[in-house]
């Protein structure tokens, strides 16, 4: 758990933009997506950008603890270093809703 990253939180509110940091403590990337399986409400995974701008996807089980102000993991940098891209045709938390609405994030 990171030191100071918030009240725990169900991995929709997550925003994008929210730091994510791995088991030793460095921040490999930012919340890009959130993914679901939408019918059945189980979560995915995460899509992250890391600072060099490279998008790689985080599976669920890989992740530890979502927050207010951070998304901690249970893997390593360099674990993280050798994630791949994320996948294609998945639907993003609320992505069907929010093209019907015209939300975009």
């Amino acid at each position: 758990m990171a030191s100071d990253d918030g009240l725990a939180i169900h991995y929709t509110a997550l925003e994008r933009g929210t730091p994510v940091i791995s088991s030793d403590g460095v921040q490999v990337g930012k919340v890009v997506e959130v993914l679901d399986n939408y019918r059945e409400h189980i979560f995915d995974g995460l899509v992250i950008e890391t600072s060099s701008g490279e998008r790689r996807f985080v599976d669920a089980p890989e992740v530890e603890r979502t927050a207010e102000r951070a998304v901690t993991l249970n893997i390593t940098a360099a674990e993280c270093a050798q994630l791949g891209p994320p996948p294609r045709q998945r639907q993003a938390v609320g992505g069907a809703l929010r093209r019907l609405l015209g939300r975009r994030r």
